[in-house]
């Protein structure tokens, strides 16, 4: 397939002149003629993204698979002046090596095929960034895969027990991909809240706090809070000062329900393969 680019990236010289740059859906190596393109296509040894394949649907269909930048610097390297076209924000390109890439393909009888990625530090340096850099090719947008990819990013920061958020700047896309995962989120969450302590006695139900729901999300308060305004779920008392959560429940319905409509792929969390 031809993909039109966004914006240039700094390829060497010899390839960026050419009007159309050729790159392999697998070992993401570029070049500069189809000759050149059909004869790699040929010979290439890979057929999955060079890392550990930690999660595949239990249809086959999509897999993840997390890739070392120490390991595989030139992959990675490609990986990130290929995202440089898609990615105004983008200015990393060769410093891989503190990174760890998460790679989404579709799968079928020829292979696993590139679909997006996002990227996140092997160490946290305190800022508790779950992604540093996330990227759906656009022939495979309006898929669901963005919000697949911002999922897994979650539940690998649950399994750490820790909370997380992307690092900024983020696209437009980017932003509005994220702001919509976290609506759907926080509304599951509050739908599970309701429906558990209606099952409950008294004694057992459970007490709903933005650290709850954080924890249970893996969702930075920051965010939980930001969310929850623009669900328009926080009041403040005039006298005390003091906020609270109050959940409008056609709202949250109306909101799960839409998104159910799509019929998009989630996580099947258990089927995760992965340790910290």
């Amino acid at each position: 397939f031809e993909v039109q680019t966004w914006y240039s990236a700094p390829y060497p010289e010899e390839y960026s002149q050419h009007k159309i740059l050729y790159i392999c859906e697998f070992c993401l190596k570029y070049m500069n003629s189809s000759y050149i393109s059909h004869r790699h296509e040929l010979k290439c040894q890979y057929k999955h993204p060079p890392g550990n394949e930690i999660y595949r649907s239990s249809d086959g269909e999509i897999s993840i698979f997390e890739v070392d930048g120490r390991q595989m610097p030139i992959y990675c390297q490609n990986l990130c002046l290929l995202a440089k076209m898609f990615l105004n924000s983008k200015t990393l390109y060769y410093d891989v090596e503190p990174f760890l890439f998460y790679v989404l393909t579709e799968n079928d009888n020829e292979g696993c095929h590139f679909v997006g990625y996002f990227s996140k530090e092997k160490v946290d340096t305190g800022n508790h960034y779950n992604v540093s850099c996330i990227l759906t090719l656009p022939i495979y947008q309006r898929k669901g895969y963005g919000n697949l990819l911002i999922q897994f990013s979650y539940v690998l920061s649950r399994i750490e027990s820790k909370t997380g958020t992307p690092e900024k700047p983020l696209s437009d896309l980017g932003l509005l991909s994220y702001r919509n995962y976290w609506r759907l989120t926080i509304c599951y969450e509050l739908r599970n809240f309701s429906a558990s302590n209606m099952a409950a006695n008294t004694r057992q139900r459970r007490t709903l706090s933005l650290h709850s729901i954080a924890m249970n999300t893996g969702l930075m308060v920051n965010d939980v809070v930001t969310t929850l305004e623009s669900l328009k779920f926080l009041t403040r008392d005039p006298i005390s000062g003091n906020y609270a959560i109050r959940v409008d429940e056609e709202v949250v319905s109306c909101t799960i329900e839409k998104w159910e409509l799509k019929k998009y792929k989630t996580i099947e969390e258990s089927r995760v393969i992965w340790a910290p």
